[in-house]
């Protein structure tokens, strides 16, 4: 069925829920209501409550989350861990979303304060501590993160971070995988691990309400109706700082009601009867594939934020002592003694049970063995796809044919090729589709890219595998790394170098780090393709960086940087096909230049990462480059011939990594080397590749490395401004000629 039929067939959008205050359930007899619930709202009867097993398996959950907490504290206060951040006061509705999803099923993308909810799901009190000591065995990050980072494979949670509010739009992009898969036919029976009825849950504190990415989640989630279930655990402090100073109004849900299919229900957190009625209906709400659905749960934080952090020095004491008669775990056990549930003794048992396991628990994960020191380097990269490798490299045996193209033309033939070779590509960006609006696309030329990279993919591939992203740069890398945690192979783009900076959060701290924090427990291979560099003449400050070094820096991240068509080619095949993420640059200067055209070599041609090529012999001088210093160096070397000066030039090609022995072999035969780039001169990607050399190589030295770069400065509109502030073939010359002097 094609696309705008299936687009046809669907019913209309149903019309937009009210959002919901659930009723109460019966108070503790002397129990004072919470103050931050409506106490207008109904209470409900004892016909309302589940079944007695289903009420102690959740009061069971609650006290064991709680008492983990504390025997956390305990040895944190002996010095046998060395960090803890608790979840007490959020025990009860983290229990009730449990109870309400799939461990194994369902995707789950939880936050720190989520304890009750991992422990609901399956993860055990061993488990938990045997991250708090840091033990090889912690399923979460084999002793790499802070505890209550929760992971687990088995159960589909999702490593997660520190950053609040970066596991949003992962979240989405999660319950989009799921999205694109039944939209694609040659996926639909070829994947594993995905349902037609899954949810995708995830869940923020009041203060992660106030990133911008929770505002690109919602959008993006109800803009595509995804199955997401959003948990906000609102204890009315970000920290030290109340919910009233965060948010406007300071009730977050009265400002999302404009969102079309959003379901929003508010709910009292620490009761665990009403918390379930009210995850249940939200959880159902999108297993019937209605839009997503967030929970407004009022919680408490009867501890403080965290152990480096002391609430006293900003809560006073009739504060505190409010929440504290609203504590989840006493309030409820007394709830189930009241309504018959369980008597006084039956309740001690199930404590002594508990307390028992934690105990038992504890000694274990304080025996566990601490990860080994040698395996600290494992996992930065990929233990099973080498880019390095002989298999990809093909570039010995290419074949060339047909007509000379531009770098813009065989980077475009590329993804063309790998997208019908890999049906799981999706591809997506700010306007690289080719129109939208379906129904124009035989009127109109079509986009494809401000500058046609991706030209056409969208009418051979479909909307589905091809589709424009919000203005949104986090919004596009951290929706595709939930798509790639999910197996997919996103391919997007950054339409200019200049404006990837919104996304930092989600390439630093989420995406290079997501299989090295998991200790190789999940990874999110993708690619992000950057437009980069100056020589515009007008790009000026804002299309016109080169700050390459900011990302070389990142462990994890593979930095591609090609110089010409045929190198673009190979080197774009691999980065798909690997196994890591990449970070490949694509100069703008260089996308339509003639001097680098090249024939087409071949579907399986490929450029294996940290191999260098030598562009030009010569016995007197070595150049390392890369990018648009390629060709200006060549130019350069040319004009050094005629006066007698031989000069070799090395395209690194690859950032990360970077072919040391290429560079150790010219210098070894030259004795004289220059570095040149577009990067600004102070911190510039080749500082290092100096330092080393001057550290390594220093015996095979006859003079200091010479650099060539940019300013420490900005790139100006003006061309008379430009043209002094980039290095040009004169830069590199004067260098030639001064090092062959020295």
């Amino acid at each position: 069925m094609a696309v705008e039929e299936q687009q046809s067939a669907k019913p209309a959008p149903a019309p937009r829920p009210t959002p919901v205050e659930s009723p109460r359930p019966r108070a503790v007899p002397g129990a004072k209501p919470m103050h931050a619930i409506n106490p207008a709202m109904a209470r409900s009867t004892t016909e309302d409550l589940p079944d007695r097993e289903t009420l102690i398996e959740m009061y069971r959950t609650m006290y064991m989350s709680r008492r983990i907490d504390d025997r956390e504290i305990q040895l944190k206060g002996q010095n046998r861990i060395f960090f803890q951040i608790s979840g007490a006061g959020h025990e009860a509705v983290l229990v009730a979303a449990g109870m309400c999803l799939k461990p194994g099923y369902d995707w789950f993308y939880p936050y720190y304060r989520d304890r009750a909810l991992c422990l609901q799901l399956g993860m055990t009190p061993l488990e938990m501590l045997l991250a708090a000591v840091g033990a090889e065995a912690d399923p979460s990050s084999h002793g790499r993160q802070m505890p209550s980072h929760w992971g687990h494979t088995k159960l589909n949670i999702v490593s997660q971070s520190s950053p609040t509010g970066t596991q949003l739009l992962q979240a989405v992009g999660c319950a989009e995988a799921n999205y694109r898969v039944n939209l694609v036919s040659e996926l639909k029976n070829t994947t594993a691990n995905f349902h037609d009825d899954e949810v995708t849950f995830v869940s923020l504190g009041d203060g992660t309400s106030s990133e911008g990415e929770f505002w690109e989640a919602l959008n993006t989630a109800c803009n595509l109706k995804l199955p997401v279930v959003f948990l906000l655990e609102d204890n009315g402090y970000a920290i030290s700082v109340p919910v009233e100073v965060q948010t406007a109004g300071g009730d977050v849900s009265k400002l999302l009601v404009g969102f079309p299919a959003l379901y929003i229900q508010k709910c009292d957190g620490t009761d665990p009867v009403e918390s379930l009625a009210t995850m249940q209906s939200a959880v159902q709400y999108c297993r019937e594939r209605k839009g997503p659905a967030l929970v407004h749960a009022r919680v408490i934080r009867p501890y403080s934020h965290s152990l480096s952090d002391d609430e006293k020095l900003y809560r006073p004491d009739e504060e505190r002592a409010t929440d504290a008669e609203h504590d989840p775990v006493k309030r409820f056990g007394a709830r189930l003694i009241d309504e018959g549930v369980i008597d006084q003794a039956g309740l001690q048992k199930i404590k002594d049970e508990v307390d028992h396991e934690i105990a038992e628990a504890a000694d274990q994960a304080l025996a566990a063995d601490p990860p080994k020191v040698e395996t600290v380097l494992d996992f930065v990269f990929s233990p099973d796809v080498d880019p390095t490798a002989s298999e990809f490299d093909t570039e010995d045996a290419v074949e060339l044919s047909g007509n000379a193209g531009t770098m813009v033309d065989l980077i475009n033939r590329c993804l063309h090729t790998e997208m019908s070779r890999n049906p799981r590509i999706m591809v997506f960006g700010e306007d690289v589709a080719d129109c939208s609006r379906d129904q124009y696309l035989d009127s109109v030329k079509g986009k494809g890219g401000v500058f046609k990279v991706t030209a056409n993919l969208q009418r051979k591939f479909g909307s589905e595998r091809v589709f424009n992203s919000p203005l949104a740069e986090a919004n596009i890398v951290g929706r595709a790394i939930g798509m790639a945690t999910r197996g997919l192979k996103p391919v997007v783009e950054i339409q200019f170098f200049d404006y990837i900076w919104p996304a930092m959060h989600q390439i630093r701290n989420e995406l290079a780090l997501l299989r090295w924090r998991s200790g190789n427990e999940w990874k999110a291979p993708m690619v992000i393709r950057v437009p980069i560099g100056g020589y515009l003449k007008g790009g000026a400050v804002y299309h016109s960086q080169s700050g390459v070094s900011t990302f070389t820096q990142i462990p994890g991240l593979r930095v591609i940087y090609a110089s010409n068509a045929l190198d673009a080619n190979g080197l774009l095949r691999t980065a798909i096909r690997s196994d890591d993420p990449v970070l490949f640059l694509e100069h703008k200067h260089l996308y339509r230049q003639a001097y680098n055209k090249s024939q087409y070599p071949g579907d399986e041609f490929m450029i294996p990462f940290g191999k260098a090529k030598r562009v030009r012999e010569g016995s007197d001088i070595s150049i390392i480059t890369y990018g648009a210093l390629v060709q200006r160096s060549l130019v350069a070397a040319k004009q050094a011939e005629q006066d007698g000066i031989s000069v070799e030039v090395i395209d690194l090609r690859s950032l990360v990594p970077y072919d040391w022995n290429a560079i150790a072999n010219s210098v070894k035969k030259t004795n004289r080397v220059i570095v040149a780039h577009e990067d600004s001169l102070s911190f510039g990607y080749g500082a290092e590749i100096a330092a080393r050399i001057s550290s390594e190589l220093f015996e095979h030295l006859d003079a200091p490395v010479r650099r060539v770069c940019a300013l420490d400065t900005f790139v100006a509109y003006a061309p008379q401004l430009e043209e002094v502030i980039l290095p040009q073939v004169a830069d590199v010359a004067k260098a030639i000629s001064q090092l062959k002097n020295y």
